[in-house]
């Protein structure tokens, strides 16, 4: 109500002040336009007549003046005419002119002596009067004046009437106004109350959007965060409580983010990865921001928004650099930062060798074991050592004035970043998480710069792999690679009295539920153009290492064994488009999209056919709905450290509905034995699971999906994240280590690692 009062009283005294002022200026230049039309009437006037009123006083016949005067004795608002002989006596007036001045007016005593026309204002009798006085001559010579009087009343009479127009206006806009706000903000700003209410008091569902009234445009981002905020509190609170009670110990968010305050003490932590975050990229004629599809990016982002440390990686986006300061970096995520963002440049030379070349041709191949020869060249190698040099260096800058900080070192991109870094700052506590699997020793053994890369991660105070098979194998790498002492009981390496240890640590997902509605299927299903049948689908990488071209003559096969399926059955294949400037991923693009076109021109029936291929990048958002309506879900990984996609799938599955056929050679395999396991190079086991998956009785589908979401919501990303980051800040360093006593000092120069007793 005092509101309402003081928006009222604010808007009449605001609008009534307006209008006066503009009253007041709207009458004052009338008023100003009145009186110069009354002079210049009158002088015209006084102009007319003057040749005949020197005539008539020339004459010297009284009569003849009084003639010339009584001609206007009707003429409009012109009281009355006036001539003046030389003295300035008045010698004729217009018959009945009331009143008469007394006296000579100004404005003749001013013609008679400057001889020129005058004008002035005066008061006669009361009524406000305008004369205008010209002299009268005869060849030079001066003989009187010719005066005309005007009425002038009538231009005060606009003051009084804009005074009251304004008054009228005044209210009128008033009015209009009050109903304007109570219409346009009032009812709307109710409506947003009762939104808030209802958010605060937990009646609004999650996903709801606010008032869409125009008025609210500028503040539906910040009041939707606001929302999305208070439904992941209010839900982690819930969660909490239910485990509570249940007397459960699951991993969440908020238990990450209190254990990392915990576990830091103070220390900040630095992550390094060779992909960004969040990269900024040009659309039109703006800049928006978006998150590179990649497992890492799940798994680490919830470790850095709960330690508000600083995430080192190469800029991507062609965007990155008008989006970051002086030095590459940017508080992120953009809508709601948590934590800095440190972008590195590469060079296309630098990029070439270091991803594309010595990375993606060599390292990936080699422990994938895919069957793709891996190649290696000594100028990928030396960019391979410039690059980890450079994000070494970004690193130590960023890591400056930090007492004791806790380092994060992501994939096999940066096998000689923990020896950098510990050379300079043995003070750091340094783990180093090797994402992709780690082969045998023989098969490592293929690379020239085994030693190095060994050397290079075994800076690192913990290594941690996806399974132990991948631990066993690593130490078994370093025992025939590197003179080093092997401590299998504790799975540690001590080389130069520096320990290593090597741990498992499996990473998975986030388990956040989301909104999932039955009538989405059909949909989804319209908009692929694709009947309401079973539905298999994959979701990839186009990489050799995901059993893709196997997957599809597994889906051929599937329909040769069990015809009954065709026209009643469709795969859908999600291929990400992935590293295009390397030959063999751009041969298999070729190839599965050969594949495809072959199957379905095969199997092809009118309108059906058995396999949809959508070749492009999907975010999470998109891919959800897939995973919900999947009755399949197939991962057949040739090699895979763990692939996170079979965990998202059992994620997206509230409903404990869903098969997931997974490779026995996955990492996920470990966890989740309740998949329907198969050796993805056997194309009839492959094709036999399919069909088990399509017709397994309802009951034990549900079974297998719920143990099988019980494991993951327990080794979630948080569990792995808390473990890892846990593990890490507990090791504990050498006082005279810490100091730099002691510490066996290595660089890399020029491709080769370096100790200080000589290079490796």
């Amino acid at each position: 109500m005092q509101l309402d009062r003081r928006l009222m009283l604010s808007l009449l005294g605001c609008v009534a002040v307006v209008s006066i002022l503009f009253a007041a200026y709207q009458a004052e230049a009338e008023v100003h336009a009145l009186r110069s039309e009354v002079q210049r009437q009158a002088q015209v006037l006084a102009e007319s007549q003057r040749r005949a009123a020197a005539l008539a006083i020339e004459s010297g016949f009284p009569g003849d003046a009084q003639a010339v005067v009584d001609q206007l004795k009707s003429h409009g608002r012109t009281a009355g005419l006036a001539i003046y002989s030389i003295q300035g006596q008045p010698l004729a007036f217009t018959a009945g002119m009331t009143p008469r001045p007394q006296g000579t007016p100004d404005a003749v005593s001013g013609a008679l002596r400057q001889g020129r026309g005058h004008g002035e204002s005066l008061s006669m009798n009361g009524r406000s009067m305008y004369v205008f006085a010209l002299p009268l001559k005869d060849n030079g010579r001066q003989l009187g004046a010719i005066a005309v009087f005007d009425e002038i009343a009538f231009v005060a009479a606009p003051v009084w009437r804009h005074a009251l127009t304004s008054v009228a206006q005044t209210l009128l806009i008033v009015a209009i106004t009050l109903l304007l706000v109570q219409w346009s903000l009032k009812r709307p700003l109710r409506h947003m109350a009762q939104w808030l209410r209802d958010l605060r008091t937990g009646k609004t569902p999650a996903g709801a959007q606010p008032p869409s009234e125009g008025i609210f445009q500028p503040l539906t981002h910040e009041v939707t965060r606001l929302a999305t905020s208070l439904h992941e509190a209010r839900a982690a609170a819930e969660e909490e409580a239910r485990l509570r009670d249940a007397a459960l110990s699951w991993w969440t968010a908020e238990r990450l983010r209190i254990s990392m305050q915990a576990k830091l003490q103070g220390s900040r932590l630095f992550a390094v990865s060779n992909r960004e975050p969040y990269e900024h990229v040009r659309q039109g004629g703006s800049i928006a921001w978006k998150v590179p599809p990649s497992g890492l990016v799940t798994a680490l982002e919830p470790v850095m928004c709960a330690s508000d440390g600083t995430w080192v990686a190469q800029a991507s986006g062609d965007a990155d650099r008008e989006t970051s300061d002086d030095f590459g970096r940017l508080r992120v995520p953009p809508d709601h930062p948590q934590y800095t963002l440190r972008r590195v440049w590469l060079s296309k030379e630098e990029e070439q060798g270091f991803y594309l070349g010595f990375s993606n041709e060599g390292i990936w191949p080699l422990c994938h074991i895919a069957h793709t020869r891996p190649i290696f060249r000594t100028e990928d190698w030396e960019q391979y050592c410039a690059v980890n040099r450079k994000f070494a260096a970004a690193l130590l800058e960023e890591m400056s004035g930090e007492k004791e900080p806790l380092v994060l070192v992501q994939d096999y991109h940066f096998a000689l970043l923990p020896r950098i870094i510990k050379q300079s700052r043995p003070d750091a506590r340094v783990a180093l998480f090797w994402h992709i699997p780690w082969p045998n020793p023989e098969a490592f053994g293929i690379c020239p710069w085994q030693r190095e890369l060994l050397d290079g991660m075994l800076g690192a105070d913990l290594i941690g792999f996806h399974i132990q098979a991948h631990c066993n194998n690593f130490l078994e790498t370093v025992d025939g690679a590197l003179e080093s002492r092997i401590d299998r009981e504790h799975f540690a390496v001590n080389r130069g009295d520096h320990l290593t240890s090597v741990r498992p640590f499996p990473i998975s997902v986030a388990f956040n539920g989301e909104t999932w509605r039955p009538g989405d299927r059909a949909a989804l299903l319209r908009g692929l153009g694709v009947k309401d049948t079973p539905l298999a689908l994959g979701v990839d990488r186009i990489d050799y290492t995901k059993g893709i071209v196997e997957r599809l003559r597994g889906i051929e096969r599937f329909l040769d064994l069990y015809p009954a399926y065709r026209e009643k059955f469709t795969f859908v294949q999600i291929g990400a488009p992935s590293r295009t400037h390397i030959k063999r991923y751009e041969d298999l693009t070729a190839e599965v999209e050969g594949e495809v076109e072959r199957i379905n021109r095969r199997f092809m029936i009118g309108n059906w056919k058995p396999v949809v291929f959508l070749k492009k990048q999907h975010s999470h958002a998109e891919i959800h709905p897939y995973y919900c309506a999947a009755d399949v879900c197939l991962v057949t990984s040739l090699h895979d450290g763990m692939n996170l996609v079979a965990k998202e799938f059992v994620v997206a599955r509230d409903d404990e509905q869903g098969v997931l056929v997974l490779s026995r050679f996955a990492g996920a395999s470990h966890e989740l034995p309740d998949a329907l396991l198969v050796n993805p190079y056997d194309t009839d086991e492959l094709a036999h699971a399919i069909h088990g998956a399509l017709t397994m009785p309802p009951e034990e589908a549900a079974e297998r999906m719920r143990r099988m979401r019980e494991v993951v919501r327990e080794y979630n990303v948080y569990r792995w994240a808390g473990s890892l980051i846990g593990e890490l800040a507990g090791i504990r360093l050498d006082p005279a280590v810490s100091s730099g006593n002691g510490r066996s000092a290595a660089l890399v120069e020029h491709g080769t690692l370096v100790h200080a007793g000589g290079a490796v």
